[in-house]
C-alpha cells in the first residue's frame, strides 16, 4: 500500500517548506513524515466519530466541487465520483458504528478490558475513514499544484472507497448478528441453515480492495512492510503452485518472480483474492511451511538467541503409568497415540539456554534424533546448571495444519533466557494426513511424558505451565481437559496467545474481520478447520514427487531453480518496461500478455474497481479538461478415548451469563428487540446500498460444520460447566484485530462467570501470530514480553531485573 505517511517519491509541494529538509537526506525526509504521521494520528484519536465524519464529509463536498468545475475530462469526472462515493458512504456508516459503539460494552470481559469485536470493527472503520480524512486534506491542500500526482491519489482513493463500502457491508452484517443473537453472545448459536445462509452471503463479499493498496491499514505501521512482502511472495507462490512447481523451486520462483506484483497493487489484490478463494489446504500448508527450510531456519536461529540446548527428541510409542493427583497410591495407563495411523513415535524438541542436570544424561540421549548439522555441537560444555523449579511445556500454532516447534524456535530461545527454564516444544502430527484427536493424543501423551521425565528435562516439575499459540492454544486448553478426565496433574497454569477455541463454523462480529485479514481469511480458516475435523478436501497431486524419489526431486529441482532464475530475470525486466506501455483500458491487453495471465479478466474489468490507471501516471491538474469523456469502461468415524466421545449440545452449554450481566444486558437499546431477531441473519441491506461482490466465482467452502467441531476437546467453548471447572488459572493474551478475538473474549467469559481464575490482555494494532513476529518492531516485542510475564505469573518467578 503506498501512502503518504510510507515511503515514496520526495515530492516539493507535499513537503515542508523549509529548504534545508527539501534538500536533505533521505533519512530526515522519513524523519519528518513519521512526525508528521504521529500528529495527525493524534489529532484524529482525539475526534469523536461524528466530527471526525462531518470533517469529512465537508472536504468530500468541496473536493467535489472543485473538481466537478475542471471540465469533462475523464480523470475529473472519476475524481469527483470518488468523493461522491466517499461522502455517501461515510453519512451511511456513521449511524451503524454509532450504535455498535453504544452496546459494545456490554460484550467486554470487564471495564477494564474493553475488548470485543463489535469494538474491533468499529476501529477499523474509524482508522479507514481517518486516512480517507487525511487524503481528502491532502488533496483539498495540493489539487492546484502542478506537482499534484493525480494518479496516485485517485488511485488510492479509489481503493479506499472500495474499502470503506465493504467496511460498511460489515457493519450492517454485524448490526444483523446484534439483533439476532442471544443477549450476551457474540456468536450466533441457533439454526444452522440461518447461519449456512449468512455464510453464503458474506463469502460473496469482494475482497481484493483489501490486499492491494489498503493492505493492512488497521495495523500498526511497523507491520504493513512485512505484510506486503508476504503478500508478493504468496501470489508468486500460488501462481506456480497451481502448475504443480512444488518443493525449492517455488521458493526460488516466489524470490524472483514477484516484481508485477511490487509494482501494481490492484493485479496483486485481485490474483490475492484468487488465491484464498480457489487453493486447497495443501497449499497453505506448502506455504506456511516455507520457514521450515533449512536456509531460511538457519538464517532465523542466527538473528535468535543462542542457547546450550537445542535438541529433537523422538519419544517412542509405549505405555507407562502415571499417579492419580486423587490417590498417587494409585495409577493410570497413558498409552502412545493411536488415532488414523496407529501407534508411532511423537516428536519434541528440548530448548534450555543453560545446559543442566539430566540435560546430558545418557537416558536422555537415547531419545536424540539427528538434526544434521545443526546438533552437532563442537565446543566445550560449561559446567551444569542446577534444575530448574519450572518446565514450560509449548505447542506451536500453524492452523492444525502446518508448521512444527523449527518455526517457533527464535522465540522460544527468548523465553528459555528470560524465564530460565527449559521449554519442551511438541511438533505434533498435522491435518489432512493426522486429523482429529491424533494431534490431541500426542500432545497429552507428550504432557504426560514430560512431567513423569521432567528430571531429565533439566527440571524438578515444581512448577508446569503449559503455552500455545493459536491452534496451539486450542491443544493446551484441551490437554488441560484430558490430564483433568485421566486424573492426573493438570498444569499448574495455561498461557494462550490468541487460541482458537470455537471451531464450529459460526459468526461473530470478530469473525467478519477475516474479510480483510491478511493472515486469516474466512477461506482459510475454514479449509484448516476442515482438515482438522477429518472432513475430505480435495486431492493433490503429489504421486509424481512419490516416484522421483528424494534424489530425483533434488535433480528436478535444482534444473527447475535455474530455469527459474533464468525466466526471472526475465519476468522483472518485462515487470519494469511494461509501465510505459500499458494502455488506459485493460480490455485492450492483448489476451496473450503474460503479465495478466494468472489473474481473472473478470476481476480485471470489474466495473466498481480501479481502471487502468497507467495512462495518467504522468498527468497533472491542468490535464484534466484536456481530456475527453470515455466510457467507465464426509467426516470419517474416530476411535476415541471414553471421555472424548461426550459432547456438548445447545441446552448443556451455558454461555458466561450469569444473573448480573442478564440484568446489564436488558439495559440495551430498544434496537435489541425480538422482532428484530426474527428477521434472521441474512437480512437484505438497507435500500439503495450494494456492497462489492466477488468476482472470482463460487468458493468451496463447508457452510455445515462436521458433529465433531461440537465436540469439547475441540471447541473447548462448548464445553460443560463441569468440564471447564477442572482448568488451572487461564492467561490469555489476544488480538484486538484479530478474527479470533472473540474466541477468547467468550472464553475468558465463560470461566469468570464459572468463577474460574482467568486473565485477558487485549494488545492493539496488531495481527494474529505476533509471536513470529517478535522481532520485526517494538510493539511485538512488547506484545511477545507479555506472553513471558504471563507465563512467568503461572511458574512463581520474580520478575526481570530492572
Amino acid at each position: 500500500m503506498e501512502s503518504p505517511w510510507e515511503t515514496r517519491p520526495w515530492v516539493a509541494s507535499e513537503a515542508p517548506a523549509s529548504k534545508t529538509v527539501q534538500e536533505g537526506s533521505k533519512s530526515q525526509r522519513r524523519r519528518w513524515w513519521r512526525k508528521a504521521r504521529a500528529k495527525a494520528s493524534r489529532l484524529l484519536q482525539r475526534m469523536d466519530l461524528r466530527t471526525m465524519t462531518q470533517s469529512l464529509v465537508t472536504l468530500a463536498e468541496d473536493n467535489m466541487a472543485f473538481f466537478s468545475s475542471q471540465g469533462p475530462g475523464e480523470t475529473a469526472r472519476r475524481l469527483t465520483g470518488v468523493f461522491a462515493g466517499i461522502r455517501e458512504q461515510a453519512l451511511g456508516l456513521e449511524p451503524t458504528l454509532g450504535r455498535l459503539l453504544s452496546v459494545a460494552h456490554l460484550f467486554d470481559l470487564d471495564t477494564e478490558t474493553p475488548a470485543n469485536g463489535y469494538r474491533s470493527l468499529v476501529h477499523t472503520a474509524r482508522c479507514c475513514l481517518a486516512h480517507l480524512l487525511h487524503k481528502s486534506r491532502y488533496v483539498a491542500s495540493n489539487r492546484r499544484s502542478i506537482f499534484f500526482r493525480t494518479s496516485h491519489n485517485l488511485a488510492e482513493l479509489e481503493a479506499y472507497l472500495a474499502a470503506i463500502t465493504q467496511l460498511r457491508a460489515l457493519a450492517y452484517y454485524a448490526q444483523r448478528l446484534l439483533t439476532t443473537n442471544q443477549p450476551g453472545r457474540l456468536f450466533f448459536e441457533g439454526d444452522e441453515r440461518v447461519i449456512a445462509d449468512f455464510l453464503r452471503e458474506y463469502v460473496t463479499l469482494h475482497k481484493g480492495c483489501f490486499y492491494g493498496r489498503c493492505l493492512g491499514f488497521q495495523f500498526t505501521p511497523a507491520i504493513r512492510p512485512f505484510l506486503q512482502t508476504i503478500s508478493i511472495g504468496l501470489v508468486s507462490f500460488g501462481e506456480h503452485y497451481k502448475r504443480n512447481e512444488t518443493g525449492i523451486s517455488v521458493t526460488a520462483s516466489s524470490l524472483f518472480t514477484g516484481g508485477r506484483f511490487a509494482i501494481d497493487p490492484e493485479l496483486r489484490g485481485a490474483e490475492f483474492e484468487r488465491i484464498i478463494q480457489n487453493l486447497d489446504v495443501h497449499f497453505w500448508k506448502a506455504f506456511w511451511n516455507i520457514t521450515e527450510i533449512q536456509v531460511l531456519s538457519s538464517l532465523a536461529n542466527m538473528a535468535s538467541t543462542t542457547v546450550r540446548v537445542s535438541r529433537l527428541l523422538s519419544l517412542p510409542p509405549i505405555a507407562f503409568e502415571m499417579p492419580l493427583t486423587s490417590d498417587p497410591e494409585l495409577t493410570v495407563t497413558i498409552s502412545p497415540p493411536l488415532a488414523h495411523t496407529g501407534p508411532g513415535p511423537v516428536f519434541v524438541r528440548l530448548i534450555s539456554y543453560d545446559l543442566r542436570e539430566g540435560q546430558d544424561s545418557k537416558e536422555l540421549s537415547g531419545f536424540i534424533r539427528s538434526e544434521g548439522p545443526r546438533s552437532l555441537e563442537l565446543r566445550l560444555r560449561p559446567q551444569q546448571a542446577p534444575r530448574s523449579r519450572a518446565l514450560v511445556v509449548h505447542i506451536h500454532g500453524g492452523g492444525f495444519v502446518a508448521q512444527t516447534s523449527k518455526s517457533h524456535e527464535p522465540y522460544l530461545k527468548s523465553w528459555a533466557q528470560e524465564l530460565g527454564a527449559p521449554i519442551l516444544s511438541i511438533d505434533y502430527s498435522l491435518a489432512p494426513e493426522a486429523p482429529f484427536p491424533r494431534a490431541l493424543e500426542e500432545c497429552f501423551y507428550a504432557y504426560c511424558w514430560a512431567v513423569k521425565h521432567c528430571a531429565l528435562l533439566g527440571s524438578t516439575g515444581e512448577r508446569i505451565c503449559l503455552a500455545g499459540d493459536s491452534a496451539g492454544g486450542n491443544l493446551c486448553f484441551t490437554v488441560s481437559l484430558r490430564a483433568a478426565a485421566y486424573g492426573v496433574r493438570v498444569p499448574d497454569g495455561i498461557m494462550a496467545a490468541y487460541p482458537a477455541t470455537m471451531l464450529q463454523s459460526t459468526a461473530s462480529p470478530s469473525r467478519l474481520l477475516s474479510l480483510m485479514d491478511p493472515l486469516l481469511p474466512l477461506s482459510v480458516l475454514s479449509k484448516c478447520v476442515s482438515a482438522y475435523a477429518g472432513e475430505k478436501t480435495e486431492d493433490h497431486p503429489d504421486s509424481n514427487q512419490k516416484a522421483l524419489g528424494m534424489m530425483g526431486l533434488m535433480q528436478r529441482d535444482t534444473a527447475l531453480l535455474f530455469r527459474d532464475l533464468r525466466l526471472g530475470a526475465s519476468s522483472w525486466l518485462n515487470a519494469f518496461l511494461e509501465l510505459g506501455g500499458q494502455k488506459s483500458h485493460l480490455k485492450l491487453v492483448s489476451k496473450t500478455e503474460p503479465m495478466r495471465r494468472s489473474v481473472s479478466e473478470a476481476a480485471l474489468t470489474q466495473p466498481e474497481g480501479p481502471l487502468g490507471t497507467d495512462s495518467l501516471k504522468g498527468l497533472k491538474l491542468h490535464d484534466l479538461s484536456l481530456r475527453s469523456s470515455c466510457e467507465t469502461p464426509d467426516a470419517p468415524e474416530l476411535s476415541l478415548s471414553a471421555e472424548t466421545l461426550r459432547t456438548s449440545t445447545p441446552s448443556t452449554v451455558n454461555f458466561l451469563l450469569g444473573s448480573e450481566d442478564r440484568s446489564e444486558v436488558s439495559e440495551a437499546p430498544e434496537e435489541l428487540s425480538n422482532k428484530d431477531r426474527v428477521r434472521g441473519v441474512g437480512a437484505a441491506f438497507p435500500e439503495g446500498f450494494h456492497p462489492r461482490r466477488c468476482s472470482q466465482g463460487a468458493m468451496w467452502m463447508p457452510l455445515y460444520s462436521a458433529p465433531i467441531v461440537k465436540n469439547p476437546f475441540m471447541s473447548p467453548l462448548l464445553a460443560p460447566d463441569s468440564m471447564l471447572q477442572t482448568l488451572p488459572p487461564v492467561h490469555i493474551v489476544a488480538c484486538a484485530l484479530d478474527p479470533m478475538l472473540d474466541d477468547s473474549v467468550m472464553f475468558a467469559r465463560r470461566l469468570r462467570g464459572l468463577g474460574q481464575p482467568v486473565t485477558l490482555r487485549v494488545v492493539e494494532d496488531l495481527p494474529h501470530g505476533f509471536l513470529s513476529l517478535a522481532a520485526l518492531c517494538q510493539e511485538t516485542r512488547q506484545a511477545a514480553a507479555l506472553c513471558v510475564e504471563r507465563i512467568r505469573l503461572v511458574l512463581n518467578l520474580p520478575g526481570p531485573p530492572v
